[in-house]
């Protein structure tokens, strides 16, 4: 019973998905991805998971080089700060027009900026944004984004670390990754997304696999013994012991 509790929450999510996935089967979710560096993004995007939901028409990734929107002939789309100081800026007029060019041919649930001080990602945000029709991530690069496309342009921020990257580019594919996983379709298994480590606030409990003995490391007898009942009150045990040892914030959300 208090298995069933813990992943109700998660069973209405899955649902929701299902529910929303059905109604847009017809129209795949979609991903943009506004850049200067698009290199670094097409190895991450199209590789496993990520790969076989596109081939499946479940998702649609379209990186855009932000080079491509921009007016000068040297395609710059960075200048110095008026501020003075090191480091450059990431131009609004570019990244404007790659937006405005983009929100004339659909309509975008969010306008996401990759940014070391947004909101840290989480997987329940992730659980959100699986749900969503289409999404716009701008990958920040250099010593930031002029202001005002943060300001006028930008409808969430987010950060995945207390932590500073070259560019946001591996922050996009981490956060596209976390996303598109979730949607239906996209593994085998459906109902897999359920187990995950932080969907219940809990790490996920150790896992094993044949062979059940090696040197001497022995796979614990609960896992062989055939008890469904006592395997699951197992499990959820040693995910609370883990959580307690290796993230006690996370039984704080609870």
């Amino acid at each position: 019973m208090y298995l069933f509790l813990l992943h109700q929450d998660c069973t209405i999510w899955l649902q929701k998905i299902i529910i929303t996935f059905a109604k847009n089967k017809l129209n795949i979710m979609r991903i943009d991805i506004l850049t200067a560096l698009p290199e670094i993004l097409e190895s991450p995007l199209n590789e496993s998971i990520l790969k076989r939901a596109q081939e499946k028409k479940i998702v649609e990734i379209v990186i855009h080089n932000l080079r491509d929107y921009t007016t000068n002939k040297h395609r710059r789309v960075d200048d110095y700060a008026f501020s003075g100081g090191a480091g450059m800026v990431m131009e609004i007029e570019p990244v404007d027009r790659a937006i405005e060019f983009l929100k004339s041919e659909r309509s975008y649930d969010e306008i996401i900026y990759t940014s070391p001080d947004g909101e840290q990602f989480d997987q329940p945000m992730a659980n959100y944004y699986s749900t969503v029709k289409n999404i716009i991530i701008l990958c920040g690069h250099y010593k930031g984004i002029d202001q005002r496309i943060r300001d006028h342009l930008i409808t969430r921020e987010i950060s995945i670390g207390d932590y500073v990257l070259t560019g946001g580019e591996l922050a996009a594919a981490v956060i596209a990754d976390s996303i598109i996983r979730l949607i239906p379709g996209a593994i085998s298994d459906e109902t897999s997304a359920l187990t995950d480590s932080f969907q219940d606030n809990l790490l996920a409990p150790p896992v094993y696999t044949r062979p059940a003995e090696y040197k001497g490391w022995k796979v614990p007898d609960i896992l062989l013994s055939g008890n469904t009942k006592k395997i699951e009150e197992w499990k959820m045990q040693q995910a609370q012991e883990r959580t307690k040892k290796l993230r006690p914030g996370l039984l704080e959300k609870q």
